[in-house]
C-alpha cells in the first residue's frame, strides 16, 4: 500500500471516530428542552372605585370554580370542534379560576354598589353571595384570525335565605392579534375584562333591585 493510500485511510478513520464521538456526546447531552413561558390574567388599570353608601349590602365571593379541563394552568386551544389541546411550552402562572378571584373583587368594588366585597372564607358576614364557574377559556383556530372565547356562569344568592336572586352566563369572543400563544393571552385578557365588566354591572343591578323589593 503506497503512502497516499495510507494517508487516505487515516483520514477516513479520523472522520469516523469524530462522527462516533459527536454521536456519543449527543446521547450524553440531549438537546435542551425549551423553557415554558408563563402568562397571567391582569386587572384593568386606571379605574377608580366608586364610594358605596353605608346602606349598601356586603358581597361575599366564593372562590371561582372551573369546568373539567379548564381547572389547570394549561393554555387550551381548539382546532377541531369538541377537541381540546394545549400549548406545550406556554402556561398560565396559575389556574385561571385562581387568577380570576382578585379580578372579580376589583371589578365589583369599582361599581360602588357594595359596602364591601370579600373573598370566602372570611370572618365578615355577607348579605349576598356570588358563585362563579369558568365554562371555557380557549383559543379557537376554527377561523382566521383565531379568537379567544371566555364563558363565565354566575349566580347571585341571598346569603341569609340561600335564595338565588339571579343567574346569568356571560360570554365574550375576542380576535387574537396573532395566531400564537401570546396573541391568545392578549385576547384572553380582553375577553376577561369584557365579561367582568358585564358581570359587575349585573351584580350591581341585581343587588339594587333586591333592596327595592325588600
Amino acid at each position: 500500500m503506497n503512502t497516499r493510500a495510507v494517508a487516505h485511510l487515516c483520514r477516513l478513520s479520523v472522520t469516523g471516530l469524530t462522527v462516533i464521538a459527536v454521536s456519543a456526546c449527543s446521547a450524553l447531552f440531549p438537546a435542551a428542552t425549551p423553557q415554558p413561558a408563563f402568562y397571567s390574567l391582569d386587572s384593568a388599570r386606571g379605574v377608580a372605585p366608586t364610594a358605596a353608601p353605608t346602606t349598601a349590602p356586603t358581597l361575599t365571593l366564593n372562590p371561582p370554580q372551573a369546568a373539567a379541563g379548564f381547572d389547570s394552568p394549561r393554555i387550551l386551544y381548539v382546532r377541531e370542534t369538541h377537541k381540546l389541546d394545549y400549548f406545550a411550552h406556554s402556561e398560565w402562572v396559575d389556574p385561571p379560576a385562581r387568577m380570576l378571584a382578585p379580578l372579580l373583587v376589583t371589578a365589583i368594588e369599582n361599581t360602588g354598589a357594595f359596602r364591601a366585597v370579600v373573598l370566602a372564607p372570611s370572618a365578615a358576614g355577607g348579605d349576598l353571595r356570588l358563585d362563579t364557574e369558568i365554562i371555557r377559556l380557549q383559543q379557537e383556530f376554527l377561523t382566521r384570525p383565531s379568537r379567544v372565547r371566555f364563558t363565565l356562569r354566575a349566580y347571585l344568592v341571598d346569603d341569609k335565605t340561600r335564595r338565588v336572586l339571579a343567574w346569568r352566563e356571560f360570554d365574550a369572543a375576542v380576535p387574537a392579534t396573532s395566531d400564537d400563544p401570546y396573541g391568545g393571552v392578549v385576547a384572553a385578557n380582553r375577553a376577561v375584562q369584557t365579561v367582568l365588566g358585564n358581570l359587575a354591572a349585573f351584580c350591581a343591578v341585581t343587588a339594587r333591585n333586591a333592596r327595592i323589593e325588600k
